[in-house]
């Protein structure tokens, strides 16, 4: 009854908040092929992915071409699932049985998927991913249901935060980006410097960031809100309410109200404020490790309208008073139990968590490895925007890995996106008093999911 109740609520909820090895990539690869003298039986492995890439499957095929060239026993038929449906798909073939032998899970989807006792514990398996030494520390903590031992995942991919901002309008506004974005201080007084700064004629608003109509509503608050020493959830607890948290969303929130944040952004999501930072439009914006790579694609297209990647700066997530965190999501790779492949499918996810196949897949989806040797890769080293998500690494947090977090994330976006219409004035001035009530009533509504 309870994994039904879970499942049905997250099936339900999870539309709001929808929108990743081993310590030598040599080693991994030829594991994952190893050979006997006996023959293999033909093998063919179902894996469900979603749209990481351009063209995702294509991509997918093309990065595991070196595991079928020495495993010519093993096919594999990719499936790709739209991010909207899919959780349905699944979680329908958690309860059914009739599931691939691998998928694709977001981050915040393991413990939820992993509580319905449809994913295989991996332990068994990740001596031959290169054992947890060979993962960026902070991912492992999602591949678990916290408070377990059982590994349900494997890490794939990073998908985190940075701030990008423009060298250029720094240098006219007299800001030093090593130092001047270092702490929220700091980072609002460079802010009000580069406010209205002009380049070529044009002013630039000081940061533009999306409200409410964006995918990423709950990723965008969270270092805000760590940063000030808050939690979304804690001991079971949602506690979003508290002094610490609301400290964070307060001082983000009001980078709005006190015109550092154009409230014309806010209308937007994620890669509408991108694009117009590419523009020129802002002078800073926080985003993931994909848009070094965007901006790079669309300079290579039109050098003489886009935006030069040289003008182009990375810095660290600011630090708050209680310290620095990066928001760490992203994907894994997990093992369905009704696999009848299964050695087979953990010589594939071997493959994928080594630190050549890692690199050649962020290459194509933009989003940062999650091996931890693929940081060695001068894909990043010799990249001046990448090599800063390296160094943000030991920063990396994640969410809570509890099956209780996945149902959750839909009411947290709901609370946080009416904070944003109380400093859009859309139920009268602002007043942060609006804002505690709000987080007050999602702290309700979270802990009735919680306490299922």
């Amino acid at each position: 009854m309870k994994k039904r109740l879970i499942s049905a609520l997250l099936a339900t909820t999870l539309a709001f908040g929808l929108i990743g090895c081993s310590t030598n990539s040599s080693s991994s690869s030829s594991s994952a092929g190893d050979t006997t003298s006996a023959p293999k039986k033909d093998v063919n492995l179902t894996v469900w992915i979603m749209p990481n890439s351009g063209t995702p499957d294509k991509d997918f095929m093309g990065v595991i071409q070196p595991f079928l060239d020495k495993n010519p026993n093993i096919t594999v038929t990719p499936t790709v699932l739209d991010w909207g449906s899919a959780w349905t798909k699944i979680t329908a073939a958690a309860t059914s049985g009739e599931a691939p032998d691998l998928t694709q899970l977001g981050t915040t989807w393991v413990a939820a998927v992993g509580a319905m006792g449809a994913l295989e514990d991996l332990t068994p398996y990740y001596k031959s991913f290169g054992g947890d030494e060979a993962f960026v520390k902070a991912t492992l903590a999602t591949t678990v249901i916290e408070g377990k031992k059982e590994k349900y995942a494997v890490p794939w991919f990073i998908d985190s935060r940075a701030l990008y901002y423009r060298k250029d309008a720094c240098v006219k506004a007299g800001v030093d980006p090593t130092k001047d974005f270092a702490t929220y201080d700091s980072f609002k007084a460079a802010l009000t410097k580069l406010n209205n700064v002009e380049i070529n004629g044009k002013k630039m608003a000081a940061l533009g960031m999306p409200g409410k109509n964006d995918w990423n509503v709950v990723h965008n608050f969270a270092w805000w809100v760590w940063g000030a020493g808050g939690e979304y959830i804690k001991d079971g607890k949602a506690v979003i309410n508290s002094t610490e948290a609301l400290a964070g969303i307060k001082y983000y929130t009001e980078l709005a109200a006190d015109g550092l944040m154009p409230k014309a952004a806010l209308e937007k999501n994620s890669a509408e404020v991108e694009a117009l930072f590419g523009a020129g439009e802002y002078a800073t914006v926080f985003s993931g490790a994909y848009l070094a790579q965007s901006l790079k694609n669309e300079f290579a297209k039109d050098s003489a309208k886009a935006l030069d990647p040289k003008n182009v700066g990375v810095a660290l997530v600011p630090e708050g008073p209680k310290g620095r965190f990066a928001f760490f999501g992203g994907s894994t790779m997990a093992m369905y139990k009704t696999s009848k492949n299964k050695p087979e499918a953990a010589q594939l996810m071997a493959f994928l968590a080594s630190a050549d196949a890692q690199v050649a897949y962020a290459k194509k989806h933009g989003n940062l490895p999650a091996n931890a040797k693929s940081f060695e890769d001068k894909f990043i080293t010799d990249d001046p925007m990448l090599s800063v998500f390296k160094a943000q690494l030991k920063f990396g947090k994640s969410y809570p890995s509890v099956p209780g977090w996945a149902p959750s994330e839909g009411l947290f976006q709901k609370g946080l996106s009416n904070v944003w219409d109380n400093i859009m004035g859309v139920n009268g001035k602002y007043d942060v008093a609006k804002t505690k009530k709000e987080l007050d009533a999602t702290v309700n509504d979270v802990n009735a999911v919680l306490k299922q």
